[in-house]
């Protein structure tokens, strides 16, 4: 049986293949063009067959053969999956640098406020947040572990509920105090709702209008809006007593239990279909440095 052929010969067949050349695929593997085409020619007597279809001249650009061409997307998936589990042994251990994908209102109003006591656990652990709204390909983009707001269903994630959330009407003190400790529903009428806008795309949660419909109050019972497009804004303004806002309990906390905020009609309870949700890959599940912060992250949420 022949001994399998080195790796380096099907890296540089992969990127001569990319490249039509193999200048440019020596000059991205850091050798000379030689010692490529040497390692392609020892990979093509190896399989018995050639791989390229090579010009009259030595500059002529290079012509995978067909079963070559064929091979490749496999042997590219190959060295991608390599890459992978190259990545997990590097990481297997607590230490190193842990990223983490979340939303910029989320790192602002929750994570970050905690963020210490898991420093002091696992001091060992440098992690490095990557606060986008958008959707990331974890693999890709070499996130570790997030948190996600939604219905708990990413493909290619595992995904552990964190915490549920309810919304309610919050305001400045300062707004309470004009508009009288227990304001009747009437209270709308002459104050300015802030809206949550980044919210608005989110199928099932409760708007202002939702809100209102459940608390028995009539549509557009205020004539005065304020729209910002970042949780985080949201809950600043209504602390700088610019009107009422939509809050969302999770967000909302530390600032309620900080009193910069109140809550309005506490006896009016609207659950929120959507929650927050601990994502990762179950490539990645077993890694230490992730269980850490996974397990510290479902605790906090349980305080």
């Amino acid at each position: 049986m022949k001994a399998p052929v080195h790796l380096n010969a099907l890296r540089a067949f992969e990127a001569s293949a990319r490249h039509q050349s193999f200048s440019a695929a020596a000059e991205e593997l850091n050798v000379t063009p030689a010692a490529v085409g040497q390692l392609v020619r020892t990979l093509e007597d190896w399989l018995g067959t050639p791989l390229f279809h090579r010009g009259s001249s030595g500059r002529a650009r290079l012509i995978v053969t067909d079963a070559a061409e064929r091979a490749l997307p496999d042997i590219r998936a190959g060295f991608d999956r390599l890459g992978i589990g190259m990545t997990l042994l590097q990481q297997a251990s607590t230490g190193g640098v842990l990223t983490v994908t979340i939303s910029p209102a989320f790192a602002a109003k929750w994570l970050l406020p905690r963020i210490d006591r898991f420093q002091a656990l696992c001091p060992e652990t440098d992690v490095r947040l990557d606060t986008s709204l958008k959707p990331v390909d974890f693999a890709a983009q070499g996130i570790d572990i997030g948190v996600r707001y939604g219905s708990g269903h990413w493909p290619g994630l595992v995904a552990e509920k964190l915490m549920d959330e309810e919304v309610f009407p919050v305001c400045a003190p300062s707004v309470l105090q004009r508009v009288g400790r227990e304001p009747g529903l009437g209270v709308f009428a002459g104050e300015t709702l802030i809206h949550d806008q980044s919210m608005e795309e989110r199928a099932g949660l409760p708007s202002w209008d939702t809100w209102m419909l459940h608390a028995g109050i009539a549509a557009g019972s205020s004539n005065r809006a304020l729209k910002i497009n970042n949780s985080a804004a949201v809950l600043q303004a209504a602390i700088d007593g610019h009107g009422i806002a939509l809050a969302r309990s999770v967000m909302a906390r530390d600032d309620l239990m900080a009193g910069r905020l109140v809550r309005l009609f506490p006896n009016i309870t609207l659950d929120s279909p959507l929650a927050y949700y601990v994502v990762y890959r179950n490539e990645s599940a077993s890694l230490p440095k992730l269980v850490r912060f996974r397990d510290w992250l479902l605790a906090e949420a349980r305080t």
